[in-house]
C-alpha cells in the first residue's frame, strides 16, 4: 500500500542535501494531468492516509532536527525549538499544497476505482488504525531498510570496486 507518509519523511530527510544545491538547479516535475473527479478522489484517499496533520508533522519534529544540526546549530534543544517555530509553520502553510502534489502522484498511477477502494478501506476501522500507525510503521520502514541497506553495504562496496577494477576505472583507463 503507497505511503505517503514514507514520502514525507523521504522529503524531510532530502531537504538538507537540497540546501546545499543552488536554488532552481533541481527541475520540478509534476505528475501527468489526470481528470479532476480522479484527483478528487485521490487527494481525499491521501488526506485518509496522513490522518492528522499537527500528529504526523509534529511526529517528524524530531528527525529534522538533524536538518538543523547539519547547519550549525549543535544544541539539540534549539534545533527542536528551530523546528517547532520556523520549520512545522512552514510546512502546515503549504499543507494543502503537498496534499494537491501528492494526490497528483497517486492519481497519475493508480486509477480511479483503485483510489476509490483505497478511499474505502482507509474508512474501515482497519483503515483507520492503519493510516493512526504509519508514523511508526515509517520509521520502522526507514529504520529496517537502513539495517538491511548497512548490512549489504561491504559485499556491494566489494562488488562495485571489482566493476570498477574490471572496467579498467580503477586505473584511469578505459578498457580496450
Amino acid at each position: 500500500m503507497p505511503n505517503p507518509r514514507l514520502s514525507l519523511l523521504a522529503l524531510v530527510a532530502g531537504l538538507s542535501l537540497s540546501l546545499s544545491v543552488a536554488p532552481g538547479a533541481v527541475a520540478q516535475t509534476a505528475p501527468a494531468t489526470a481528470d479532476p473527479a480522479t484527483l478528487k478522489i485521490a487527494r481525499m484517499v491521501v488526506q485518509q492516509m496522513q490522518g492528522d496533520r499537527d500528529i504526523t508533522l509534529n511526529g517528524m519534529a524530531a528527525p529534522m532536527a538533524g536538518m538543523v544540526q547539519s547547519l550549525g546549530m549543535r544544541d539539540p534543544e534549539r534545533s527542536q525549538a528551530i523546528i517547532k517555530e520556523v520549520v512545522l509553520p512552514l510546512l502546515k502553510a503549504h499543507w494543502d499544497e503537498y496534499l494537491d502534489v501528492t494526490a497528483a502522484s497517486f492519481a497519475s498511477v493508480l486509477s480511479k476505482e483503485d483510489l476509490q477502494a483505497l478511499g474505502t478501506f482507509y474508512a474501515t476501522p482497519a483503515g483507520r488504525r492503519l493510516a493512526a500507525a504509519q508514523p511508526q510503521l515509517a520509521q520502522a520502514q526507514m529504520t529496517s531498510t537502513t539495517r538491511w541497506v548497512q548490512g549489504l553495504m561491504p559485499e556491494m562496496q566489494a562488488k562495485m570496486m571489482e566493476a570498477i577494477k574490471a572496467s579498467g576505472g580503477a586505473s584511469g583507463s578505459k578498457p580496450k
